[in-house]
Formats: C-alpha cells, structure tokens, sequence
C-alpha cells in the first residue's frame, strides 16, 4: 500500500516501526512526545505492532533480538541500526588506502566494512572472522589473511590458542575492532573473554587500531576489558559524543570520526 493511501494510525505505526529499527527499543512516553498521542493510542499502537517483530514490555517495547545486557548471535543483529553501521563502515573504508594491510574483527559493523572494500585493489586484510573472509572471497585483487582457531558460532570469530599462535606472527598497518560497549572509565569491551584476547593480540600487532561502534554502544560496558581509550588511534561512531567523552579523546590525542547518514 502507498504511503499516501495509510490512515494516520498507520502513518504513525509505520513511523514508530521505522524509530525502532533505528533505536532497538522505544518508550510510552517517547511515542507521546513524538508523535503527540495519549498514553492509550500509544498503548494501543504497540499492542497492534506486536505481531511485526516487537516484544512488548510494561514501559514499551523492543525489537525482538535487541538486547543491552547480553550477546546477540550475528544473525539476529545484522539488520540492527543497518544505516547507522553502513554509514560508520563507509566512513572507515575512506581511511583505507591502496597498499594497506588492515585487520578486521568479527562483527556487523566490520562485516560492513568488509563489503565496501571487497572490490578495492591491492589491499591485504587480516581477520579472525570466517563470515568476513568470504564476504572478501569475492574480490579479486585483495588478499585475504585468515587466522585459524576455534570459531564461536554467535560472532563467526576464530580464538584460541591456534589464532593466538598466528596473528603473534603478523603485522598489520590498521585495525578496525568492533566492541559491544564504550566507556570512559572501561575503555573498549565485549561480551566473551575468547575473543577480547584476540582483540588485545591484534591490536598489539598494529601500528593503528579504530574503534567502530555505533551510538547505542556509547555509555555502556560488557564484562570483559580489551582495552583503555587512549590505547586507540581514532573511534568512528555515528553520533556526536558527549562532552566528557570528546574531552577525553582529545586528552589522549585520539581522533573522532563521525559518519554522515545520507
């Protein structure tokens, strides 16, 4: 059906289903304020969009497979704030140069990554994710680094000690990490032990490493560490930080990257 030809009730649902494919979750009373409703057409909206994929809860409702406090598999997640990622990866392929030797974690965001240099020239790409490496498989001219290890079917990432064993013999010129949360105090963190490991190994092999995550990351720690702030080159987020985070990379000299959303 044409945009034109809804009802405003389904103009507004429409809308609300659009903010939560943006944000993962959504509020009563951030549908009140924006969409100036009452609580009941609230209520009401979100009890009609619980059979498209949202799970309702007393406050509102997410998008099923949208979680702040544990891992999400790959595949549950890769459609999650899919402009945002693809937005943060376009603008992390701009640093990438003919010639370089990048490195590439597991995750949606460095899988996107992946996809918009496939088809570059003459770029080496060392990865410890399987879904990456056959994303890449189909460029030509780009040589690929795969490490070995156990894969953890949640992330597609190779860890252990095979993949520790590899990558202590490589030299990469960037690294692009995805991380599950980012935090002044924390630092850069993910939710399995395996993989923050590989994390540190790789980033101790390379001559840059940049944080990608985007917004709903920003605030947030998982349970394991991988590294402090000021360890990084540069983040690449989609959303301006708030004033205490800025201050703080600029303190430890690491550069901010904010992708444009066209």
């Amino acid at each position: 059906m044409k945009n034109q030809e809804l009802s405003k009730g389904d103009k507004r649902r429409q809308n609300i289903m659009n903010l939560l494919k943006r944000q993962g979750k959504i509020t009563i009373q951030e549908i009140i304020e924006h969409f100036d409703c009452s609580e009941a057409t609230a209520r009401r909206d979100l009890d009609e969009l619980k059979y498209a994929g949202i799970i309702r809860s007393l406050g509102g409702a997410q998008l099923e497979g949208y979680s702040e406090g544990k891992e999400v598999p790959f595949q549950d997640k890769k459609q999650h704030l899919r402009l945002e990622k693809e937005a943060i990866a376009a603008k992390a392929a701009s640093l990438i140069e003919e010639g370089d030797v990048i490195g590439l974690t597991g995750g949606t965001t460095t899988f996107l990554i992946a996809k918009a240099i496939k088809f570059r020239k003459n770029i080496t790409v060392v990865t410890n994710a399987v879904n990456i490496a056959m994303e890449l498989s189909e460029g030509e001219d780009i040589q690929v680094v795969l490490t070995g290890g156990v894969m953890r079917k949640n992330s597609y990432e190779l860890c252990g000690p095979l993949a520790e064993k590899i990558v202590g013999d490589l030299n990469i010129g960037k690294m692009f990490l995805g991380v599950d949360g980012v935090t002044v105090q924390q630092g850069i963190t993910t939710f399995s032990e395996t993989e923050a490991f590989i994390a540190k190994l790789l980033m101790e092999r390379s001559l840059q490493t940049f944080a990608v995550f985007d917004h709903t990351k920003v605030g947030k720690a998982s349970l394991f560490g991988i590294a402090a702030l000021s360890s990084l080159h540069g983040c690449i987020t989609n959303q301006t930080l708030d004033g205490a985070f800025v201050a703080h990379l600029q303190k430890s000299q690491v550069e901010l990257h904010i992708a444009d959303i066209e």
